[in-house]
């Protein structure tokens, strides 16, 4: 399925090397103001640069098909439709007809039977430049309201952030929380890359401001489901904690429970959300991207004939997707609290009261 949400619904199409990518935003209320300026921004923020990236540098020049008058949200689907225009599809013609290591090819192929090997086709990264134009606008509607999200990274490797500093992550060309730890962390993505070879890291995403009591709903479209949901649904994630994540499993209750005095809570081991639902407080969570696939060290695999082979890539790829990726998880969140703050709007009677009531 390529639609997510239940009130905000999005769904993305495109390939890495077909003629375009893009999304259709349905359910998004008219009258919010669309700032196109900040999409391209937000793009742009995802891009990435330099030596840390992807050499693949797409203009990510869209346009907006529907939806947007006067650049105001008309409460009819958005369109956005991004051209792929930096495409080297050639560099691909050597495995066409092999897998390449822990990449979807295997999967693809085996499930739908054709081989779209130009850079990975549906599977490839690329698609996610949709779901940050997507997560613009959502934040847009969350700032309307005053929620926030930001994110930068907490380790590479096996560098971990000691101090987090997410308005240094924004000047950082890594996306760096720890500015004392950046240039380790830099100097590890190099000499991976230099060795033919890619790194894993860690993102850390945060949504803050005046986030309500309530956002997700009890069982069966909770909050931290849905942010798993969506998370692990990026390509490269591979683990997403919330709060203390696997670390509550070591702890006591004693240690582990949030205790409140007449302020609220004292601390936020629960990263936000309790019983599925927003707590009131920061929404914290670490989102695990594995090592690129794509590395230029000659590896053992088979093609699509059952045959063992070696395989050399050619292309250009990210020596640690986790950089970009922070960016693309953040839009993702939100989506999530967007979505999640539309479907609030009839939690109670009191709230459709306010709406109908208010015109007698």
């Amino acid at each position: 399925m390529n639609t997510f949400g239940h009130k905000l619904r999005i769904s993305t199409f495109g390939e890495s090397h077909g003629k375009a990518i893009g999304c259709i935003i349905d359910g998004l209320p008219a009258g919010l103001y669309i700032d196109e300026g900040r999409i391209f921004q937000e793009l742009q923020r995802r891009q990435g640069g330099g030596h840390f990236s992807t050499q693949r540098k797409e203009s990510e020049n869209f346009e907006i098909l529907s939806g947007v008058f006067q650049s105001y949200s008309t409460g009819a689907p958005i369109a956005i439709i991004i051209y792929n225009k930096d495409i080297k599809s050639k560099d691909y013609e050597n495995i066409k007809d092999i897998f390449r290591p822990s990449h979807a090819d295997w999967t693809y192929f085996n499930k739908y039977g054709i081989r779209d090997y130009r850079g990975g086709g549906r599977s490839s990264a690329r698609e996610s430049a949709a779901r940050v134009c997507a997560g613009s606008i959502a934040k847009m509607l969350l700032e309307h309201f005053e929620i926030f999200t930001h994110s930068g990274i907490f380790a590479i490797g096996n560098l971990i952030a000691q101090n987090i500093d997410f308005n240094f992550a924004k000047t950082s060309e890594i996306h760096a929380l720890d500015s004392q730890l950046e240039p380790q962390q830099k100097e590890l993505i190099l000499e991976t890359k230099k060795n033919l070879d890619s790194i894993g890291g860690i993102a850390l995403i945060q949504a803050y401001g005046k986030i309500p009591v309530g956002l997700g709903e009890g069982l069966y479209h909770k909050l931290d489901s849905q942010i798993g949901n969506l998370m692990m649904g990026l390509n490269g994630v591979k683990a997403v904690e919330i709060g203390l994540g696997t670390k509550s499993s070591q702890k006591k209750g004693s240690q582990n429970n949030d205790m409140m005095n007449q302020n609220g809570f004292t601390s936020n081991n629960h990263g936000g959300i309790l019983g599925g639902m927003s707590s009131g407080e920061n929404i914290d969570l670490k989102v695990y991207f594995k090592p690129t696939p794509s590395i230029f060290i000659t590896q053992q695999t088979q093609n699509i004939y059952g045959q063992q082979t070696n395989i050399n890539l050619k292309g250009r790829h990210d020596p640690c997707i986790a950089i970009r990726g922070s960016i693309v998880c953040e839009h993702l969140l939100a989506l999530i609290l967007a979505d999640m703050l539309l479907l609030n709007t009839s939690a109670k009677i009191e709230y459709l009261e306010k709406i109908y009531f208010s015109k007698n």
